[in-house]
């Protein structure tokens, strides 16, 4: 747990920071290009998330859809807002790099377990919510093996697993496989849907 904990602590601070100063143009023309992509609904969003002992914050990601409504005011489907340049920022992963703002501020680590929505706290099994014993991630061992293609419990299996192996060898491991997998954009999409589907305490 020292490292878990602490040691990774210092070394994600200290890579987030020297990522953040290199890629910061890159960062400054994909939020250009979403807002008008969005149709001015902006580039980012936020989300409450649970994060290290189920403690809330919030996470900060691009936004890659619209907020298109149909006639009646309700949300169009999730791969109808889904614009271009969104679906080019998702299926690359560079959605997620906004994180690493949460991984400086200590809410996140670059490796660990994803952050998941706060309603599903109160559904997970006592081995399931073993998963926030470390900081949430932006990159994960779920996340390298089949992300939002796999079902739930196998998530939460894999998540548990990472819990009680995480070490520098196994984050070295998950980061090179982590490149791997962005650039074979496998297990992006759960089949029939943009994103994986809701939890339901069963799936």
């Amino acid at each position: 747990m020292i490292y878990s904990i602490h040691i990774k602590r210092i070394l994600d601070f200290l890579i987030c920071l020297s990522v953040l100063l290199c890629i910061w143009p890159i960062l400054l023309l994909i939020t250009i290009g979403l807002h008008f992509a969005n149709k001015g609904a902006g580039a980012f969003f936020t989300q409450d998330r649970p994060g290290y002992k189920g403690r809330i914050f919030k996470v900060l990601k691009f936004k890659t859809m619209s907020d298109e409504r149909d006639a009646n005011g309700n949300l169009l489907p999730d791969e109808v807002r889904l614009t271009k340049i969104g679906k080019l920022v998702r299926s690359t992963s560079i959605d997620e790099l906004p994180q690493l703002f949460n991984v400086l501020k200590g809410d996140m680590a670059l490796i660990g377990p994803r952050p998941l929505l706060p309603q599903y706290l109160p559904l997970y099994s006592p081995e399931q919510a073993r998963r926030h014993d470390v900081r949430p991630g932006i990159t994960g061992w779920a996340q390298v093996n089949g992300r939002n293609a796999i079902s739930w419990t196998r998530k939460f299996e894999l998540d548990v697993w990472y819990v009680d192996h995480c070490s520098p060898l196994l984050d070295l491991k998950i980061l090179f496989l982590t490149v791997k997998k962005v650039f074979v954009q496998e297990g992006i999409s759960h089949e029939g849907q943009a994103t994986m589907e809701y939890f339901d305490g069963t799936n």
